[in-house]
């Protein structure tokens, strides 16, 4: 077992997972992340992008392979102590979603830091900053039954960055957001991670998304490739037929 390059806030060497039919999800996928880095996992959907981002964060452990963060063997933890890293030092964004619904908006934004157990003050205080640079703060109060879904989604976006994770992984984050939703809320996004030094693995398979990141890694089939061409999004959307090279 080798350590990682010291630059590399995450490093994976040779991830195998499958998916619990049995189909391979992941084969043979390696990959570096630098401190404050903004990384896009780009390619079609089925492509293996959640299942990697998935074993990178500690919700799951690969069924073969390394993953080191700041040093540190994950794929050795037991699921108390990647429990305890997902909570301390990762954030995580679902590309629907999901909120407790008998809290309010700043209550779930504010949820990761009271876990941490900051102070409901401080906790009520970076939540209500956060929803309000996604222009949602007048919306702290309300709960979310009582919000539209791009409201709902920018919440979890805050709830996400609220804590300052060492690294975030953001799974499809504006997949159910219309155009001009999806570019505030990624340019909120990445322009936060820059200035508070937070490392990002973006998951998507929008060309815009991932032209605002630093570097792209392309899967497809669970393999790293150097070129994938996309499928076009349907009108509806607004999109372009469109490639992305790794």
């Amino acid at each position: 077992m080798v350590a990682p390059p010291d630059n590399d806030v995450l490093w994976a060497r040779a991830l195998h997972f499958q998916h619990n039919d049995g189909s391979p999800a992941l084969s043979g996928v390696s990959l570096g992340v630098r401190e404050g880095e903004i990384l896009a996992v780009s390619g079609p959907r089925g492509s293996g992008k959640t299942a990697l981002l998935r074993c990178l964060s500690g919700l799951v452990p690969p069924h073969r392979g390394e993953i080191w963060f700041n040093s540190v063997p994950v794929h050795t933890m037991g699921p108390l102590t990647r429990e305890r890293l997902r909570r301390d030092r990762f954030g995580w964004i679902d590309p629907t979603p999901v909120l407790v619904p008998e809290l309010t908006a700043w209550e779930n934004a504010a949820l990761p830091l009271m876990m941490r157990g900051t102070s409901r003050r401080r906790a009520k205080t970076a939540a209500l900053e956060w929803l309000g640079r996604l222009d949602v703060g007048d919306a702290a109060r309300k709960r979310p039954h009582e919000l539209r879904q791009a409201e709902r989604q920018r919440v979890c976006v805050a709830r996400a960055l609220a804590p300052e994770p060492s690294v975030l992984f953001a799974d499809e984050p504006t997949a159910p957001l219309h155009r001009a939703d999806r570019a505030h809320v990624l340019r909120t996004l990445t322009t936060a991670a820059r200035s508070h030094g937070i490392t990002v693995v973006l998951a998507t398979h929008d060309a815009d998304a991932a032209a605002l990141a630093d570097r792209t890694v392309t899967l497809l089939d669970g393999r790293r490739v150097q070129t994938v061409h996309l499928p076009p999004v349907p009108e509806t959307e607004g999109r372009a037929p469109c490639s992305l090279s790794a």
